[in-house]
């Protein structure tokens, strides 16, 4: 499946123990259909010190959501949308707010 989520995009999340908390996507995975958010689902991992500038210990970072559990958040009509698919006059594809028809890849 083809995600419709890019980097960039505001999301909401509206599965697990961080729903109804909003983000920017940093990065998409396509191979596991997982996004990770900005400052959302929030891990502790152990680092080793690689350079005298990168000193070791426990730091807090980002773990991948699915993206089924992502929804798309619609600036114009600020809540959350599915997204849909449409083709210009110049056979160009955009994306489009199914909630307000917004066309969002402009």
């Amino acid at each position: 499946m083809r995600a419709r989520i890019k980097k960039n995009d505001t999301v909401v999340v509206i599965a697990g123990r961080e729903r109804g908390k909003s983000g920017k996507v940093l990065r998409v995975i396509p191979s596991t259909d997982r996004a990770v958010v900005e400052s959302l689902n929030m891990v502790k991992r152990h680092q080793k010190a690689t350079s005298p500038q990168t000193p070791s210990g426990i730091v807090d970072k980002e773990a991948p959501i699915h993206l089924s559990n992502l929804m798309f958040l619609c600036e114009k009509c600020n809540a959350p949308t599915r997204l849909g698919k449409k083709v210009l006059e110049d056979g160009k594809r955009v994306r489009v707010c199914r909630r307000c028809g917004e066309e969002l890849d402009g």
